[in-house]
């Protein structure tokens, strides 16, 4: 759009290194205004949607995307679902969770498989962690997965234990 430029900034309000994920930002009249997504830019300068900013994990200072890890994820073929969300961790802050559904039966050494995949695919850093198999997922009522449910149970079961 004319009179308005896109940017990607960091947690600080820098503009995001090429690859790194950040907020897109808008800037209109000289004022930066967030946008609630998240997006990289690569070293062409294309622009690439990476979900929703509420749905964002700072694990050790970075800044990851769930949408990119459940994209790696469902890459391998015993992944039928995957959604990913951040949870506490004492080191890091946040650590990634990955809830994945599977097309067959778990098999020996899936959980290394699948967190290799996104070290691949992905920057080192963002592989899941702690990765849970499970029959189901939470979604809203668009039909998508609804992390929200996840992140509350999480927080539940962290009260609940403490």
């Amino acid at each position: 759009m004319p009179g308005v430029e896109v940017e990607v900034q960091d947690a600080n309000g820098n503009p995001a290194k090429p690859g790194e994920t950040g907020e897109l930002m808008v800037k209109k009249g000289g004022e930066w205004f967030p946008t609630k997504d998240l997006g990289r830019v690569d070293e062409d300068g294309y622009f690439y949607h990476g979900g929703r900013a509420d749905d964002v994990i700072i694990s050790a200072g970075w800044t990851i995307g769930a949408v990119e890890i459940e994209d790696a994820i469902l890459k391998h073929p015993m992944v039928a679902e995957a959604a990913a969300i951040g949870v506490p961790d004492e080191v890091r802050g946040q650590v990634v969770k990955a809830y994945v559904i599977l097309k067959g039966e778990k098999t020996e050494g899936l959980t290394e498989e699948i967190q290799d995949l996104v070290r691949q695919n992905l920057s080192r850093h963002e592989y899941p962690r702690q990765v849970e198999f499970v029959d189901t997922l939470p979604k809203t009522p668009a039909g998508k997965v609804n992390r929200k449910v996840l992140r509350d149970a999480v927080a539940k079961n962290s009260a609940d234990a403490a």
